[in-house]
């Protein structure tokens, strides 16, 4: 039996429906990307399922945000260190990624504090279609 790095987190912290969604959305987490992490949606934009996988590293769901990595570009395993708490998100910019669109950009700016300090992860990712859904497919170099 393997062990995990006891600063993972082996399976996604609970998160009340009625809580205020991590993405930064006015709606509550379960109408919103609390429904893409339990499957009874699915993202229509690229941008919303960007959201969604922030809000997955937000509440630890390695699963979902395997599932939501396309399969050419998605580890064999994703560690998630529970010591980084993510604070917020901000979309910095869209490119295409619409539900008539088959590609898309997100560029975003996700806050987090770590060991009492704060930091920030800037990337601009690209999503694409895959057997219909959005998925993500890697950053964009800088």
């Amino acid at each position: 039996m393997s062990q995990r790095n006891p600063r993972t987190s082996p399976r996604p912290r609970t998160m009340a429906a009625g809580s205020p969604c991590p993405c930064g959305r006015p709606e509550s987490y379960g109408d919103c990307c609390g429904r893409l992490h339990s499957g009874t949606a699915a993202a229509s934009t690229a941008e919303q399922l960007m959201r969604s996988r922030y809000s997955a590293f937000a509440v630890g769901d390695r699963d979902y945000l395997l599932r939501s990595w396309h399969p050419r570009t998605r580890p064999s395993d994703l560690d998630l260190d529970a010591r980084t708490q993510w604070v917020r998100l901000e979309i910095l910019s869209t490119g295409e990624g619409t539900p008539f669109h088959n590609e898309g950009t997100v560029a975003f700016r996700a806050v987090y504090r770590e060991n009492g300090r704060e930091g920030e992860l800037v990337e601009h990712s690209r999503f694409l279609r895959h057997d219909g859904a959005w998925v993500y497919l890697d950053a964009l170099p800088e």
